[in-house]
């Protein structure tokens, strides 16, 4: 049984089938199908239901989830345990990451670790807001998770890093009263273009705007958050925008401003000390206090 052939597995697990998982781990569908047959081949079970053109987990391959964690886990932790000659960690470094906080803050952390760490792989991976963080550190996906907060879970070490401050994005044709920073309480008559329900920056705003006794409709909901400012240029609503976001919004054309009161959440690091390889600690060490 090789190591790659249950990393396929469990890729295909996770991303729901085939096309995702071979986007994911950087193979052709042939290839990650054909590294399943060899797996299941090896232990002599069929882990998947062909189903028409989809995969469906088998009894055997819902049994097998479990102790293919802990086998990838295990070749990790081994991996990551490494140092070369002159004492720096190697291996490899899993962390996850939702899509708010992924881009910039984290990007930059880890080209300033990846300079200071050359002989460390990082492995960066969605973290989408259906998953369990805790569950995720502790079945071994990543040691390191960067999210919005509050957070709280038994064992699970908590640092605050910065904070977003969401502004107000409108279309550059809006006739309205503009002010800045703009009242939260007396928001133009316009039509909200936002996230899925499942959001958290989306229910961070609609909390804000109950607490402000605003009302707003939806006129489009977007999963891709880099494109809420394409649809607001084109004239679709107006939104609320994290302030990097609301900028390159402006660029296109749109006008933004601050909100009053301002609408913010932290975003910060979220570790299990016990289980930090090397790699884990030299990453956290990089970490402004």
């Amino acid at each position: 049984m090789e190591s790659r052939h249950v990393e396929y597995f469990l890729a295909t697990v996770d991303n729901d089938g085939l096309a995702l998982a071979a986007e994911a781990l950087g193979v052709t569908k042939p290839s990650l199908s054909k590294g399943l047959r060899n797996l299941e081949r090896d232990l002599g079970v069929e882990l998947f239901h062909r189903v028409g053109r989809g995969l469906v987990l088998s009894a055997a391959g819902k049994a097998f989830v479990g102790p293919a964690r802990k086998i990838v886990r295990d070749l990790v932790a081994a991996e990551s345990s490494l140092v070369d000659v002159s004492g720096l960690p190697r291996g490899r470094l899993d962390i996850c990451a939702s899509a708010h906080v992924a881009e910039g803050p984290v990007t930059e952390l880890i080209g300033a670790f990846r300079k200071q760490y050359p002989g460390v792989v990082v492995r960066l991976a969605d973290l989408r807001p259906v998953d369990v963080i805790a569950s995720l550190i502790r079945d071994g996906h990543c040691e390191i998770a960067f999210s919005h907060f509050p957070f709280a879970a038994a064992g699970l070490t908590t640092r605050v890093l910065g904070i977003h401050e969401y502004w107000l994005v409108v279309p550059h044709d809006a006739e309205i009263d503009w002010r800045d920073p703009f009242p939260l309480d007396d928001l133009p008559d316009i039509p909200v273009v936002g996230l899925p329900k499942e959001s958290s920056s989306r229910t961070v705003i609609e909390k804000a705007l109950q607490a402000a006794g605003s009302r707003t409709i939806m006129s489009a909901v977007v999963e891709q958050r880099e494109a809420v400012g394409a649809f607001v240029v084109e004239g679709v609503g107006m939104s609320f925008m994290e302030r990097t976001l609301a900028e390159r919004a402006a660029v296109g054309g749109a006008r933004i401003c601050t909100l009053d009161p301002p609408i913010t959440v932290p975003y910060g690091v979220i570790y299990d000390e016990a289980r930090l390889s090397p790699a884990g600690r030299a990453f956290l060490d990089t970490l402004a206090p």
